[in-house]
């Protein structure tokens, strides 16, 4: 079987889920529409210094991983889209009453498996920048709770209403 040279990120889909039982991932999720663009998420372990006296160079020993604490979503700034996330904030707020976390999964039509994030949104929106001559993007921080990493995909629901 031939190795494919690599995937462009056309038709990649960006959708949230909430859970219906805490802990477990969501069986629905939501595509939001017009993503410019999402941050990635790198993990690097800690550096644990193991050096004793005898030690003329320091020797170390990997820790925990951190995830960097937060990565950005880029959404084309629209009525329709910014009703889209206004809305997963208050989805949000009403889930975290109940002890139920919200996901994002983050899926290319070309793979077999997607990428799964447990994340907290700010809970207002920012303003975004305004240039000359510039597509209005709104940069939205979200809070890395746990990173999944890759699993099964979950066919989200498009309503492509923005």
């Amino acid at each position: 079987m031939a190795m494919l040279a690599g995937l462009s990120t056309l038709n990649v889909k960006l959708s949230v889920g909430f859970e219906a039982v805490s802990g477990q991932k969501p069986a629905e999720f939501n595509v939001l529409h017009r993503i410019n663009s999402i941050g990635g998420i790198s993990i690097e372990p800690e550096t644990i210094d193991a050096s004793a006296l005898e030690d003329l160079v320091e020797r170390s020993v990997a820790g925990r991983a951190t995830s960097g604490g937060n990565f950005t979503v880029a959404f084309n700034a629209t009525d329709g889209t910014i009703a889209e996330w206004e809305q997963l904030i208050e989805d949000y707020q009403e889930a975290s009453e109940s002890q139920l976390r919200m996901w994002i999964q983050v899926s290319h039509p070309s793979m077999a498996r997607a990428f799964f994030v447990v994340a907290q949104p700010p809970l207002q929106l920012p303003m975004p920048d305004f240039g000359q001559n510039e597509l209005l993007v709104m940069e939205v921080p979200l809070t890395i709770e746990d990173y999944v990493g890759l699993d099964t995909k979950v066919t989200a629901t498009d309503s492509d209403a923005a």
